[in-house]
């Protein structure tokens, strides 16, 4: 399958290099350079590092709802886009291949839709978590489910552990889904929305303890931030 895929992160890497081996990745997708350590010199994402290593073309666009960005997309001719660990796409781009885009999420959805679904859920206290395969839509997390797997979350698992066990599940989950997409034996099953929780991103707040509360949740606040 022809294939342009969206990241940015190592969570993001591990699922690239593992459907550059069994599928033709025209193109990757990742986040601008950015300044950082001494001398603020421009740091390329990881993503972007392993793809030029590899002669794969990067695009850095600045506006993911450009012109240029997506007349040289849409050029391509992928018959999928999969986006792992990347900001939210535009209707004008998800919508551009025949198959659609798909998108590797960190919960068992409708749980903990948002931007930081590992802590969150650790944060919550849940004994268990997994990925989703979903296709994306015009609301952020909330398009139809294609497959999922699920992992029980250790009573002293920090999310250090639990974020590196998830980011080498989700290559052999988007290599299931693509597989059933291809011979027609796979069909996406609409979320519940009464079933859906928030994962909002990490703020300064969150990282406050209040030694008031329960020993339980002050334990699973640590590991939630660790």
């Amino acid at each position: 399958m022809r294939i342009v895929f969206f990241g940015t992160p190592d969570f993001a890497l591990e699922s690239l290099q593992v459907l550059h081996e069994a599928h033709q990745v025209l193109a990757v997708v990742t986040a601008a350079d950015k300044p950082g350590g001494r001398g603020h010199q421009l740091i390329e994402s990881p993503v972007k590092k392993w793809a030029m290593e590899h002669k794969i073309p990067v695009f850095q666009p600045k506006n993911l709802k450009g012109s240029i960005f997506h007349s040289k997309i849409s050029s391509l001719g992928a018959d999928l886009f999969v986006a792992v660990a990347f900001r939210m796409l535009p209707k004008s781009i998800w919508n551009l291949p025949p198959l659609g885009t798909i998108n590797l999420h960190g919960s068992l959805l409708p749980k903990y839709r948002g931007a930081a679904p590992i802590q969150r859920a650790i944060l919550a206290g849940e004994k268990e978590t997994g990925l989703t395969t979903f296709i994306i839509s015009e609301t952020i997390d909330t398009g139809s489910i294609l497959m999922q797997v699920r992992t029980p979350i250790g009573p002293d698992e920090c999310f250090g552990e639990l974020y590196e066990r998830l980011k080498k599940m989700g290559g052999p989950l988007l290599l299931n889904t693509l597989k059933g997409l291809e011979n027609g034996t796979l069909h996406a099953t609409p979320q519940n929305d009464q079933e859906a929780s928030s994962a909002p991103k990490i703020t300064g707040d969150d990282l406050v303890i209040e030694w008031s509360k329960k020993a339980a949740e002050v334990n699973n606040q640590v590991r939630a931030f660790s």
